[in-house]
């Protein structure tokens, strides 16, 4: 089982770098983010806890299994404080766009208004 678990581990760690990367707070606009990249997340979570909860309690020192071990940790720690940031993107990224939306509505209606006075 240790085996299964690091190589569990390693795929785990593997995808939540590739999101982090992907995410990255660095890029100023949404519009790359879709639902799917945190459903993917989640489930990446969620296959990692169980694969945890599988081990034996003495299974520790697998040199290879602390690894991905402390590795998962880390990427749980980035996630940690890099969710928070990604929701006020969000949240600004959907303002943004309530704003535009209303702006092209009014924009719409001034130009059939004027349509029909002409």
């Amino acid at each position: 089982m240790p085996s299964d678990a690091v190589e569990i581990l390693r795929q785990v760690n593997e995808s939540l770098r590739s999101a982090l990367l992907r995410l990255r707070p660095e890029r100023k606009h949404c519009l790359r983010i879709r639902p799917r990249d945190f459903s993917d997340i989640l489930s990446q979570l969620l296959r990692a806890a169980e694969c945890l909860r599988r081990l034996p309690p003495d299974s520790e020192g697998a040199t290879a299994l602390e690894k991905e071990s402390l590795e998962y940790r880390g990427n749980l720690e980035k996630l940690k404080h890099f969710l928070p940031d990604l929701q006020v993107r969000l949240l600004a990224e959907k303002s943004r766009l309530e704003t535009a939306r209303t702006h092209v509505a009014s924009a719409t209606a001034w130009a059939l208004a004027n349509k029909k006075t002409l």
